[in-house]
């Protein structure tokens, strides 16, 4: 950076990347649980092959976040998939083999993966 003006124009580039993922373009969140519990379970390639997974299928009205704890650590790696105007949906034991799964049938076709849910695994 040489000058003010360069500074305003990083900036600037910034503030329109941020606005392009703000809530209004997006459908659906996928939210990782990246606490300690879920890092050491393997929570952090699952993390990594839902964005490679949704890059490599052109979807771009799905955002990938991470989070905290979400106080179930036995159950670790979790996965909570929330669609607008639908339940959420929370996904255990992930892993990254069964992302290409959920993307597909979950995110792309509006079923979600049961076998994979917290209630399958009781």
């Amino acid at each position: 950076m040489k000058s003010l003006a360069e500074l305003a124009a990083i900036r600037a580039r910034m503030i329109e990347q941020v606005n392009l993922r703000k809530d209004d373009n997006i459908d659906t969140r996928i939210v990782v649980g990246m606490a300690t519990c879920g890092i050491a379970a393997g929570a952090r390639p699952v993390m990594l092959e839902f964005i490679e997974e949704l890059k490599k299928r052109g979807i771009d009205n799905v955002t990938v976040a991470q989070t905290g704890c979400v106080g179930m650590c036995r159950l670790e790696p979790i996965v909570e998939v929330y669609v607008k105007d639908q339940e959420k949906v929370t996904y255990v034991h992930m892993t990254p083999e069964k992302v290409a799964r959920v993307v597909n049938d979950h995110i792309v076709n509006g079923r979600p993966v049961e076998e994979y849910t917290i209630g399958a695994q009781g």
